[in-house]
């Protein structure tokens, strides 16, 4: 009786066993892959979907078209801050990372410290998917945290170094274009004779024909179209004049090879794709874009400046042909992105954003948002040999369909915009009497009484290393003693802001 009880045990435990494997594996296999591709520096005035006349750009164009367009999604105004509110889902005010900070090029052991701070590859990773990265970071220094994106959360990784200051690879580091010099699990090198995007491409590539049949999380923040101006492997010849144009067709030509890809895999069916960029074009370039000529707006608070072009696809998961006026912004990807792929948010953390993936999915038209913000840039402070934020409190817009506060330094609503028939933003309506534009400026002034009066500074575990045993140039220089650096007022060159 007894061995016939324990032969009993051993077969429902057996069957128990399979039941569970067979529900891993559908669960495995129900979760959407996802694409998520960050350009770098780019407006909607370069973009033919959203009325550019300068260029045509046929993929993301077929994307949009296929998909869904987003009108009123905010960035951060430049890199450092997009990029880690992207990662955190938190404010640049409360995540500390409210200046640009280019990290092997400023050292003083900054980092972003993924034990201190919230990362969506982490939790994506946890929730069973395989991860990948290509691209630009800038927010670590890969000579003395190699495995710096691996503790972000993802598994497999195809950097540029970004700037290094200091040793052998000062000069090579420069390089993101042609000659790269690119960071992997096998170190850091220079590709001679290659073209940097289109080694980060082939890794993706590669990634999604060894995974494509686990559910794949894949992060592309493209060195594209940064400047500076370079040729592409598709125009070598094309004149300078000519360049940045060409490096947006590009752009647009690696989105085709990702898209043949993953048809080719026959997972496109199953793979969302987001496609947007870090902040608006740089101010040397101007596109004309629905019969009037835009300035790129990089660093500003203008709508060219933060207003993203936003574009989300899926065959039969994500609606084809809409055009969402939703709220959003870039807090909110963390969330998306885990509701998405079913992940646990980490509730450790105190998040900012909102997850609108039932807007992704079409089952909602509207997200839970009333408004969107958008803060952070320019260079931070030294203080203590630690960075800083440099200022008590940084200016910031806080907008929805249809107005627009900006908020001084001092944390008062200086100007109120009716930014839907004031393309320009230079009308300002503060001391309207109005009724709609006093309601408006009630409600922002609520969101306001809820933020707090003074910003955050970067959390991190300082990393000392002899990277940092010298000078460390102008901008370090200037940033010393509790200085910032460069001075707001002064002009910038493409090469201080990586």
């Amino acid at each position: 009786m007894k061995r016939n009880f324990l032969k009993y045990l051993c077969f429902v435990s057996i069957i128990i066993g399979l039941v569970v494997s067979c529900t891993n594996e559908r669960d495995e296999e129900s979760k959407p892959n996802i694409l998520f591709i960050l350009i770098d520096d780019l407006g909607k005035e370069w973009l033919s979907c959203y009325g550019a006349e300068d260029v045509m750009t046929p993929a993301i164009d077929e994307l949009a078209r296929s998909g869904m367009r987003f009108e009123n999604a905010y960035s951060m105004p430049q890199c450092t801050p997009t990029r880690i509110t992207i990662l955190t889902g938190q404010y640049p005010w409360r995540n500390g990372w409210v200046n640009h900070y280019d990290v092997p090029r400023l050292g003083h052991g900054g980092r972003f410290d993924p034990e201190v701070n919230p990362s969506f590859g982490k939790n994506l990773r946890d929730a069973g998917y395989v991860t990948c990265i290509a691209g630009k970071w800038q927010i670590n220094d890969f000579r003395l945290e190699p495995e710096a994106t691996a503790n972000a959360g993802f598994d497999e990784y195809c950097m540029w170094t970004g700037g290094e200051n200091g040793g052998p690879s000062t000069k090579a580091s420069q390089l993101r274009y042609w000659d790269p010099y690119i960071h992997t699990e096998d170190g850091s090198r220079t590709y001679e004779g290659q073209f940097g995007p289109d080694i980060y491409t082939d890794f993706i590539i590669d990634f999604m024909r060894e995974n494509k049949d686990k559910p794949m999380m894949i992060y592309f923040p493209m060195c594209l179209t940064h400047g500076p101006l370079t040729t592409t492997p598709a125009e070598p010849d094309v004149p300078r004049e000519e360049q940045h144009k060409a490096m947006v067709r590009y752009t647009d030509l690696i989105l085709q090879r990702l898209v043949e890809t993953l048809e080719e895999l026959e997972i496109r069916d199953n793979t969302i794709i987001i496609w947007t960029t870090d902040n608006g074009t740089g101010g040397g370039q101007i596109g004309r874009m629905n019969g009037r000529y835009v300035r790129g707006g990089k660093m500003k608070l203008t709508e060219n400046g933060v207003n993203a072009p936003f574009i989300v696809n899926c065959p039969g998961k994500v609606p084809e042909g809409v055009v969402s006026d939703a709220l959003i912004d870039f807090t909110d990807m963390l969330p998306t992105l885990c509701e998405l792929g079913g992940a646990e948010i980490d509730d450790h953390y105190i998040y900012d954003g909102y997850s609108f993936a039932p807007v992704i999915l079409g089952k909602s038209e509207e997200t839970e948002r009333e408004t969107i913000m958008a803060l952070g840039g320019y260079f931070a402070m030294l203080k203590n040999d630690r960075i800083t934020s440099a200022h008590g409190f940084r200016d910031r817009v806080i907008r929805d369909k249809d107005y627009k506060a900006y908020i001084d330094t001092s944390g008062q609503i200086s100007e109120i915009i009716d930014f839907k028939s004031d393309f320009d933003e230079t009308n300002n309506l503060i001391n309207s009497s109005d009724e709609k534009i006093i309601a408006a400026k009630e409600k922002f002034q609520q969101v306001l009484y809820r933020l707090p009066k003074k910003d955050a500074s970067p959390f991190y575990t300082q990393i000392n290393g002899s990277f940092y045993d010298h000078p460390a140039g102008e901008l370090n220089k200037a940033a010393r003693n509790g200085k910032k650096a460069p001075n707001k007022s002064k002009p910038v060159s493409e090469e201080e802001l990586q």
